[in-house]
């Protein structure tokens, strides 16, 4: 009997062991989606500002880390939800057209800013590359109901 009661401590604990990962890959699990509302308000049209993490290596062989910014216009996002999101971003630097893809999940991306948000009607707005177009700001909203 003792034997009995021992073993069936001893799965009880093995049980325990067993649950307990299960519950903090939960925890690890809603985290992500807490990220996706925050995605969710990127929109082509608006202005970000995307800071970056990059490791460098000094001449003397030393590493550091510094956050590198990125400003420009979304002009396309793909994968809404999913793991592999991206978002598209350009600027005209010294004249020069230039343009990074960013997925969304990357760890070394520490923040997204959003600066200001343009007036669009395309979902992607690859007609920016060729033109030397610029987008509307959107008006704020006004209250409809006059007193």
């Amino acid at each position: 009997m003792a034997d009995e009661a021992k073993t069936t401590e001893n799965k009880a604990e093995e049980t325990a062991a067993v649950e307990a990962p299960a519950a903090e890959t939960a925890v690890e699990a809603a985290a992500p989606a807490e990220e996706v509302k925050d995605l969710q308000v990127l929109k082509p049209g608006m202005v970000v500002r995307v800071h970056q993490k990059i490791k460098e290596t000094t001449p003397k062989g030393d590493e550091r880390e510094r956050i590198q910014i990125f400003e420009g216009t979304i002009i396309a996002k793909k994968g809404q939800d999913v793991a592999s999101a991206t978002i598209t971003v350009r600027k005209v630097a010294s004249g020069v057209g230039v343009e990074r893809i960013f997925p969304l999940r990357l760890p070394t991306i520490a923040k997204i800013e959003v600066v200001k948000e343009l007036r669009v009607r395309r979902a992607k707005l690859y007609f920016l590359r060729d033109t030397k177009k610029k987008l509307k700001e959107k008006k704020p909203a006004a209250n409809k109901a006059k007193a």
